[in-house]
């Protein structure tokens, strides 16, 4: 049995067929690497098995026993899945089928980010690349909120399955025969005012969408994870105070996209869809209007930076959307109201900065100390107290 570890994760590579034969091997291999690694999380890859009998499962179940939640298997044929769909397994463990092979080859680019690229497949769909060093779970996490979205009737795009594309892996998507909401803006500046209706009745619907528990992650539990991912630049002091005030964030069942700027939105028959949907969470709106604040107000200062690519409109035009979004949104209509409203954002949006280093994101790590430095122990903490009231009172 090959095996691979890696990132704590521990990897049984099944092959061939198993049964009563050679049962009793592969369990005392894979015993002998669980010991190894006791406290890894396990996936058995079965992309080369194609039997397994009752001697197999129970192997399978005895390392179920010994792992409980931490066991996943992973690429299973058809005809193998139907063994642990027929036999109950399927209701006790996680179990992925393997995926669906395609190929871009010739395929038309309609789309580049910062995570992949997209191309169209046919009339009907496209599929998103994303970049080989992305993950199996944060890819299918992509896929799984966009299906929930849409299920619980937010306007989104509909998602298919999780592919493989080459060395990479993708989402197959429907292909929507619009543009994006940014580029409508741009193009006709006469409807801005309409759009931007749109785009405020988009993020209230949002905003106002009661999910059932647990159809998203928290906004909560994802800041966690980041704070606990500081530790190369931060005291234990600081990673605690940044945990007592997201424990301080007030929890909510309603959805945040937490990238909601106008190049993720789709103009479909004159009605509005989400799209790229990876950071999505359950949470107050006022998490998502940090991130509006981040991409409309705080970033379009000056022609040439990177947020004009991603909403697909002129810095000058993105602060105008943005300052007629919040306008609407909020009902301030004044000037200098509207300016001390964007600043108690700013200290909301400080706060946010400093737990994008624990997310991993690559410009927010070269910049990691001074950011730290800079928002963490030079804002964030002489203001933690307007902080947590902000959250609770905006």
């Amino acid at each position: 049995m090959k095996t691979q570890f890696e990132n704590n994760s521990l990897t049984l590579f099944l092959e061939g067929h198993i049964d009563s034969s050679n049962a009793p091997q592969l369990e005392a291999e894979a015993m002998d690497e669980l010991n190894k690694y006791p406290e890894a999380e396990i996936i058995v890859d079965c992309d080369k098995l194609e039997y397994i009998s009752s001697a197999g499962l129970r192997v399978i179940l005895k390392i179920k026993k010994l792992k409980g939640d931490k066991l996943t298997v992973v690429n299973v044929s058809p005809e193998v899945y139907d063994i642990f769909s027929v036999t109950g397994f399927t209701e006790m463990l996680s179990i992925k089928k393997k995926l669906r092979e395609i190929s871009v080859e010739g395929k038309e680019k309609i789309g580049q980010g910062g995570n992949g690229a997209v191309y169209r497949l046919d009339e009907d769909t496209i599929v998103k690349v994303y970049k080989p060093w992305m993950g199996f779970a944060d890819i299918d996490r992509e896929r799984s909120f966009a299906k929930t979205a849409f299920v619980n009737g937010i306007p989104s795009v509909i998602a298919y399955d999780t592919v493989k594309v080459g060395d990479c892996l993708g989402v197959v998507f429907e292909m929507l025969k619009s543009d994006t909401l940014g580029h409508a803006m741009r193009d006709n500046p006469d409807k801005l005012e309409k759009y931007v209706d749109q785009y405020v009745a988009l993020a209230k619907t949002l905003h106002s969408t009661h999910v059932p528990q647990g159809s998203f992650a928290t906004i909560q539990s994802v800041l966690h994870l980041r704070a606990n991912n500081l530790t190369e630049w931060c005291t234990p002091e600081e990673i605690s105070l940044l945990h007592s005030i997201i424990d301080d964030i007030p929890e909510a069942d309603t959805v945040t996209h937490n990238d909601l700027h106008p190049g993720n939105i789709m103009i479909q028959n004159g009605e509005l869809v989400l799209i790229d949907m990876p950071e999505v969470t359950m949470g107050p709106a006022i998490c998502d209007l940090v991130s509006i604040f981040r991409d409309m107000i705080s970033a379009p200062k000056n022609s040439g930076t990177i947020i004009e690519g991603s909403v697909g409109m002129p810095a000058e035009m993105i602060s105008r959307v943005g300052n007629m979004f919040f306008m609407k949104y909020t009902g301030i209509t004044d000037t200098a109201e509207l300016e001390a409203y964007y600043k108690k954002l700013g200290l909301l949006f400080a706060f946010n900065v400093v737990l994008v280093v624990g997310s991993g994101a690559e410009r927010s790590l070269k910049m990691a100390k001074h950011i730290m430095d800079n928002l963490l122990r030079a804002v964030v903490i002489p203001n933690e107290q307007a902080i947590r009231y902000l959250f609770k009172t905006m």
